[in-house]
């Protein structure tokens, strides 16, 4: 009955719209009670410094935070999924100059218009942001799309992850990690990963997915916290 009352009142947009409102607020809460340190961020600057647009990978464990990593002066679009819960996060990030490109439902049809999106924003000189273990995992293993994005574009990935001391990591698929106030933050950049288009699909995905676990670890370290591990 709970849950039945719970999914039905998530289907009405003027709630989800709250919620977004709500959550919004409680991401600035975090920000504002908290000592942030943004680390590795000589290759994102000189890219927004240059105009050249680039892909932002993150895990989907760690995206509550994420929004403070962006500079407000750059566009990015962010890939989300059409599901409510998709629904709500486009709502919560737009209240931070976030764009979003709406990705499937699990249909090939979905994935395909998502990546012509995608890359339409690149070709303008916009920025996408991917999680590539989204919407539904494994937790912290790169799908194949992020792939296709990066060879497609000849844009570079560029790996990012938030960590808090202070959190509450839930028992989700993802381990989500709600953030908690007065803690001390870090936002951490990984080196550019470059994509040729004739590379090997599986190996890139490793390099990706390797190179995205190595500063989840660095970054949990650096706030004293023990690291979330792969699915």
């Amino acid at each position: 009955m709970q849950k039945g009352f719970l999914k039905n009142l998530l289907s009405r947009p003027a709630v989800r719209a709250a919620l977004g409102r709500g959550l919004a607020l409680y991401i600035r809460l975090v920000q504002h009670t908290s000592r942030w340190e943004v680390a590795g961020a000589d290759g994102a600057n000189a890219l927004w410094d240059q105009d050249k647009p680039f892909i932002l990978s993150f895990w989907h464990g760690r995206l509550m935070m994420m929004p403070l990593i962006w500079r407000k002066d750059r566009r990015i679009e962010m890939l989300i999924s059409q599901h409510r819960d998709g629904d709500l996060i486009a709502r919560t990030i737009a209240h931070f100059g976030l764009d979003t490109v709406r990705g499937s439902k699990g249909t090939e049809k979905g994935g395909s218009a998502a990546l012509r999106a995608m890359l339409k924003a690149l070709s303008r000189g916009v920025a996408v942001g991917i999680t590539p273990d989204g919407p539904r995992g494994p937790r912290m293993r790169a799908s194949e799309g992020i792939v296709a994005v990066a060879r497609a574009s000849g844009a570079p990935i560029l790996p990012a992850v938030s960590a808090t001391s202070r959190r509450v990591v839930l028992n989700s698929w993802d381990r989500f990690q709600v953030a908690l106030p007065f803690s001390r933050g870090v936002l951490m950049w990984g080196a550019p990963i470059e994509i040729p288009r004739d590379c090997d699909v599986e190996a890139a995905r490793l390099r990706i997915e390797s190179a995205m676990n190595d500063l989840a670890a660095r970054a949990d370290r650096a706030v004293g916290q023990s690291a979330i591990v792969p699915e």
